[in-house]
């Protein structure tokens, strides 16, 4: 992909939920904290829709959600990016990694990863290494398939994903990978990315043609964004996000992560756990100037 640069005037920032559930706090806390960023900054505020999940992703969720947030009274740019229009993007990046050499199809399901894996355990007597997410790392089973076999292979139909080389990835964007975090006050701190600990991450998907991480990253340099603004569970995710704008060559905005949010067992909100959502408290009579308040925005 042709490498971009940033534009020398206005800052632009994004709030990117998926339509895969109702907004609750959390959610709410990111979108203000995007708008707070962009008006003290004098920069423009993009809505994203990240769609590319469409089972889960439905228009009557995106309606809900559009709803809430105009409820909060957040601004936007018309109109919002949909990232399911825009397979066709996430496919170019695709293919400038794979004519890298960077991409391999693998074949193994979900049962033979976690039976390779214990295997591996077996075998060493330790505990096989995990993502910062906690998921098993793949053992790479088949990086080793013949390039003719995996060809023969896709076409047949067989199920697969595909997988981003890790260690041909970080041989190609050589030293120096990391990006830069702002703090509230807009001071920079430079970060080394590790990407090496998220192992062979998938890019994409037979059934989804891309993956969060390809997406995210061709849209940011495709808007123009300047700074990511985002829940600090999503800080590690920026190593692989580092490395595939640095293989893409686009540009990396800066960075800032925000605190999460907890519910009362101390874990983070969710929309998996029916975290309360915004429309509940709003049946309930809450009104937004008090969601303003209660998050630190009034």
């Amino acid at each position: 992909m042709a490498s971009s640069s940033f534009p020398s005037g206005q800052p632009v920032f994004r709030f990117a939920p998926s339509p895969n559930g109702r907004l609750h706090l959390g959610h709410a806390l990111s979108a203000l904290t995007n708008e707070r960023f962009a008006a003290r900054m004098k920069g423009r505020l993009l809505l994203r829709i990240e769609d590319i999940d469409r089972e889960r992703c439905t228009p009557v969720l995106e309606q809900a959600m559009r709803a809430d947030l105009d409820w909060l009274g957040i601004v936007f740019e018309p109109e919002p990016r949909r990232q399911s229009e825009h397979f066709a993007d996430y496919g170019a990046a695709l293919s400038v990694l794979q004519g890298q050499g960077l991409i391999y199809p693998c074949f193994c399901s979900r049962q033979q990863v976690r039976a390779a894996v214990a295997a591996q355990e077996g075998a060493c007597g330790c505990s096989w290494p995990a993502d910062p997410d906690g998921a098993p790392l793949y053992t790479g089973t088949c990086r080793a398939v013949e390039p003719t076999e995996a060809q023969a292979r896709q076409p047949a139909g067989e199920a697969h994903v595909l997988r981003l080389d890790m260690t041909r990835a970080i041989a190609a964007a050589g030293d120096g990978i990391g990006y830069d975090v702002i703090d509230e006050a807009g001071e920079a701190l430079r970060v080394k990315a590790r990407p090496t600990r998220w192992g062979d991450v998938v890019l994409a998907r037979r059934d989804i043609p891309t993956s969060y991480h390809l997406s995210v990253v061709v849209d940011d340099a495709l808007q123009g964004v300047t700074h990511v603004v985002r829940g600090r569970d999503l800080e590690a995710a920026t190593d692989i996000h580092a490395l595939l704008q640095r293989l893409l060559g686009l540009p990396t905005p800066f960075y800032h992560f925000h605190e999460l949010l907890i519910d009362e067992s101390g874990r983070k909100l969710a929309k998996s756990r029916q975290s309360e959502s915004l429309a509940d408290l709003r049946a309930q009579g809450v009104t937004a100037a008090a969601i303003r308040e209660k998050l630190g925005f009034a």
